[in-house]
């Protein structure tokens, strides 16, 4: 049991990883055709994936409570938490855009809400009530449960598939999750922004978290042309378009500043493998999606095939992520 009591809430970083390059491949597919068997593939993978993980991470809430606990009111290791929700979210887009089923993914998209509410408000009130935070303490991590929270709309396609009641509240839902979790993240951009200019570098095992900003960034896009594709109240389309846009060229600005603070790290210092290696991959998955997004939008080949280009890297950073765990997990064992 002592391996389930350090179970690593960070864990489902790595469906949230898979389940983006998944959606990515498969929306891509018109590029390759045999992109699109991959993207089921990977989506089944996640499936399993998910349910193998879920488990464990359970029982450590029932059986190692306190530890469950110590961990939510770190710093820097509760943020992890909010991967729980993110990732069933993004399993059950996976459900929906990729396997085709919207009974399931209702039901994954339900319970990837209240894990998402859990922490997202959960870990700011631990946050908020510990007192003094070292500003070195804070990395990208922070972003995970605003990131959970903009990527509810996901499900904006069940704002076509209910009614009555039902139908306000999954409309409620997904305006409150894109705006409570883009303007969160708003803010701690900014915080850890400073974080970045006024202390030192991240650890080399922490490194890759610096790709973190292109999660919310991408995630946020797609989200946003979510609601405007499947709403079902008057909203004017264009300026919310234009919008994310020029939300996709900060993301790009992140995406060459990431690559160049990689660069630095192999070059100058290390970049050990480890858990972390899963930040490559969700913002890099999301990013991808999102620039898939704009170019279909604004009817932009250039971007579609810059896009692309992105997804074959995806591909290749997810490959050597996977193929890293094996002998970690063996060493570990």
């Amino acid at each position: 049991m002592k391996g389930l009591k350090n179970f690593n809430p960070a864990v489902f970083a790595s469906v949230m990883g898979t389940g983006a390059v998944g959606l990515a491949t498969y929306r891509y597919s018109s590029y390759w055709a045999p992109l699109k068997e991959i993207g089921i593939v990977l989506t089944y993978l996640n499936v399993v994936l998910y349910f193998l993980l879920l488990v464990p991470w359970l029982l450590r809430w029932f059986i190692h409570t306190d530890a469950a606990l110590e961990d939510l009111r770190h710093p820097s290791k509760g943020h992890f938490y909010g991967t729980s929700g993110a990732a069933t979210i993004v399993l059950a887009a996976g459900f929906a855009v990729v396997l085709h089923n919207l009974t399931i993914s209702w039901y994954l998209w339900l319970w990837g809400l209240v894990l998402t509410f859990i922490f997202a408000f959960w870990m700011s009130y631990e946050v908020f009530i510990a007192g003094e935070v070292d500003l070195r303490q804070l990395s990208p991590a922070w972003y995970i449960p605003p990131v959970a929270l903009v990527i509810i709309p996901f499900g904006a396609v069940f704002m076509k598939t209910t009614s009555g009641y039902l139908n306000q509240f999954v409309i409620i839902v997904n305006y409150f999750g894109w705006g409570a979790g883009f303007f969160l993240y708003l803010v701690l951009y900014s915080v850890v922004t400073l974080r970045f200019i006024r202390h030192e570098l991240l650890p080399p095992q922490m490194a890759p978290l610096i790709w973190m900003n292109l999660g919310p960034i991408g995630a946020s896009i797609s989200a946003l042309f979510a609601l405007i594709k499947n709403s079902t109240i008057p909203i004017p389309e264009e300026p919310f378009m234009v919008f994310a846009f020029f939300l996709w060229g900060l993301g790009f600005w992140w995406l060459v500043m990431a690559t160049a603070m990689t660069l630095h790290y192999i070059r100058n210092l290390h970049l050990p493998y480890s858990s972390s290696w899963w930040a490559f991959i969700f913002p890099l998955g999301a990013f991808t999606n999102s620039t898939l997004d704009i170019g279909s939008i604004f009817g932009l080949g250039l971007m579609n095939a810059f896009g692309f280009a992105l997804l074959l890297a995806l591909l290749g950073l997810w490959t050597v992520t996977v193929l890293k765990i094996i002998p970690a997990l063996r060493n570990s064992s």
